[in-house]
């Protein structure tokens, strides 16, 4: 069976459908997958060893420029690459408008999420099979479940396996002399930012406790953030700027990854690492990490989770977001400290 996958962003999005992709090779011998992902994502999609073909998209650009997209041949050449294979089918696991406007080119029978389960509605009138899937669920076990009625194989019961770290198990790595925690400080949204005075505040404890610490960085915002946190001690280091799959191999190193709510700390929680992740304006219920060893503080606020953007808290806090003045360095240490020991 050769099947083409469309989920195009984000990141942890595309590291939440892996699971789903692992439980269809395990079901359905020689199963080949080809797979439409944003560019920055596209390392993703070929640790997983069902995928035999990416093929990249750049949605997000494209819409700035259509007029240049269209008459330097961009999209024609996205399209003849969509359009050279038959498929036995064509699986939407996205559920957006976008993603099905690009299912409705590709050569193979349209499957997605009905009317009532797509993220949005009106992207279920593209697909020729309709699924309905429960909401109210996390979005990994929704994935794995639309999967398997579309290939016709019983749910999964078992844990999710990403399948993608038998990839990094030839790479090398470096050795490092102390025990050694990732923090993920940066993220998109504003109300997903823990305190930077509370991140210094919490390396102090963890280099005082022995432990390395590195930090990764994706701008010159996340950059400024991540010196200041270094600039306290020496056994602190940035992480060179590089590709997905060498943060990868640096988050393999890591006794424990501490993040907030952004991509890196799914793709450490589908590599397996333990990871204490911190929600404020966000929730875990239904798109947190997931996995084994995954611990979830969740900020009790009246306002939390709000699932906004921008903090519109207007009572009197110490901090910003407000949310997170219930998300003390003592209660996010506290929670570290029992990960360790577990």
């Amino acid at each position: 069976m050769h099947i083409l996958l469309i989920k195009t962003s984000s990141l942890g999005d595309v590291i939440h459908t892996l699971p789903a992709l692992t439980d269809a090779q395990k079901q359905i011998p020689h199963l080949r997958c080809d797979w439409v992902v944003e560019e920055p994502f596209a390392e993703i999609p070929r640790w997983h060893p069902t995928v035999k073909r990416v093929i990249p998209v750049a949605l997000r650009k494209w819409r700035k420029q259509p007029w240049q997209t269209w008459s330097n041949g961009t999209w024609h050449q996205f399209i003849q690459q969509l359009t050279q294979q038959q498929y036995d089918c064509v699986i939407d696991a996205q559920g957006l408008l976008k993603s099905a406007f690009l299912s409705y080119f590709a050569n193979g029978q349209r499957c997605g999420f009905d009317y009532h389960s797509a993220r949005e509605a009106l992207a279920s009138l593209v697909y020729q099979q309709r699924y309905p899937i429960l909401k109210n669920q996390h979005v990994v076990t929704r994935l794995r479940q639309l999967f398997a009625a579309i290939l016709n194989y019983p749910s999964p019961q078992t844990r999710p396996d990403y399948g993608i770290t038998s990839y990094f198990q030839s790479q090398s790595r470096a050795v490092t002399t102390a025990p050694m925690l990732i923090f993920l400080p940066g993220t998109t949204w504003v109300t997903k930012h823990w305190p930077d005075d509370y991140w210094v505040a919490l390396a102090k404890r963890v280099v005082a406790a022995g432990y390395q610490i590195r930090l990764p960085w994706g701008n010159s915002h996340e950059y400024a953030r991540a010196q200041r946190i270094a600039a306290i001690h020496r056994q602190i280091s940035l992480i060179p700027k590089g590709n997905l799959q060498n943060l990868a191999s640096e988050l393999l190193q890591a006794q424990v990854v501490v993040g907030v709510d952004t991509g890196l700390a799914h793709l450490a929680a589908a590599l397996a690492v333990p990871t204490l992740t911190l929600y404020g304006a966000t929730q875990p219920t239904r798109t947190g990490t997931y996995g084994s060893q995954q611990r979830h503080l969740q900020a009790h606020f009246p306002c939390a989770p709000c699932l906004k953007k921008q903090c519109r808290y207007r009572g009197t806090v110490m901090v910003f977001p407000a949310c997170y003045q219930d998300l003390s360095v003592d209660k996010v240490w506290e929670a570290l400290q029992e990960l360790l020991s577990n």
